[in-house]
C-alpha cells in the first residue's frame, strides 16, 4: 500500500514525493487567490469553485490556506472570512448554509504523541464533519474527528476536541455545551436584543419564500 492509499484510509502515512505531488496544483491555486484583487468577487468565486472538491455558491475572503482543496467538500452558501486554514488531509465534510468568521482553522492532521514514533516522519489525518446552517465564531480551532451537529454555533476562540451535538451554543477551551438554541432565538440577536419591526417584517417574508423546506428548520421540532 502506497503512503496515498494509506493517507486516504485515515491510517499512518508519510508525505512522501507523491503526496507532496498531489498538493502541488491546491498550491498554485492558493497563489493566484491569495494574491488576487479583492474586488473582484467573481473571479474569487470562481476559483473557489475549481479550489473545492465540491460547492455551490461558496465564496471566501482570502487569504486562504489548505492542503489540498479537493479534499474539502462544502454545501450551498458556504462563506469563510480572512485567514481561514483547513488542513485537508482527510476529508473535511461542511453541509449548506455554514459561516466561518475569521481565523478559523479546521485540522484534519496529526503526529503520533511518543517522539520516537513522531520523529519517523509518520503522520494521519481523521475526517471533520460539520452540519447545516453552522455558525463557528473567529479564532475557534477544530480538531480532527469532530462532528458538529447541524444549526449549532461555536463562540469566538473556541477549541473543540470533542463532537458537538445539533441545535447548541458551544464555547470554550476545550469547547463545551453553553445551552440550547430555541425558537426564542430566531427573533433575537446579540445578548436577546429583539429583532427591529422592519428586519423582521423582512426575516419572516425570506422564511416564507425560502423554496428549501430544510434552510430554515424549527428548533422546537428537534
Amino acid at each position: 500500500m502506497n503512503n496515498i492509499e494509506r493517507r486516504d484510509q485515515q491510517i499512518l502515512y508519510i508525505s512522501d514525493d507523491a503526496v507532496f505531488e498531489e498538493q502541488k496544483k491546491c498550491r498554485c491555486l492558493l497563489q493566484k487567490l491569495n494574491f488576487m484583487d479583492r474586488a473582484d468577487f467573481a473571479g474569487i468565486s470562481a476559483l473557489v469553485k475549481e479550489l473545492f472538491g465540491t460547492s455551490d455558491g461558496a465564496f471566501l475572503n482570502p487569504p486562504f490556506y489548505c492542503d489540498y482543496g479537493s479534499h474539502i467538500h462544502v454545501g450551498k452558501n458556504f462563506f469563510a472570512n480572512y485567514h481561514c486554514t483547513i488542513i485537508d488531509v482527510a476529508p473535511v465534510v461542511i453541509g449548506d448554509y455554514c459561516q466561518m468568521a475569521p481565523n478559523v482553522a479546521i485540522y484534519t492532521a496529526g503526529h503520533p504523541v511518543h517522539p520516537a514514533a513522531r520523529n519517523t516522519a509518520y503522520e494521519y489525518g481523521i475526517g471533520v464533519t460539520i452540519g447545516h446552517n453552522v455558525w463557528i465564531g473567529g479564532n475557534s480551532v477544530i480538531l480532527p474527528g469532530v462532528h458538529i451537529g447541524d444549526n449549532a454555533v461555536i463562540g469566538a476562540g473556541s477549541v473543540v476536541t470533542k463532537d458537538v451535538p445539533a441545535w447548541c451554543v458551544a464555547a470554550g477551551n476545550p469547547c463545551r455545551v453553553i445551552r440550547k438554541i430555541t425558537e426564542a432565538d430566531r427573533e433575537t440577536y446579540y445578548r436577546h436584543v429583539p429583532v427591529d419591526q422592519d428586519a423582521l417584517d423582512h426575516m419572516r417574508r425570506m422564511w416564507t419564500e425560502s423554496n428549501d423546506p430544510n434552510k430554515y428548520p424549527s428548533a422546537a421540532e428537534e
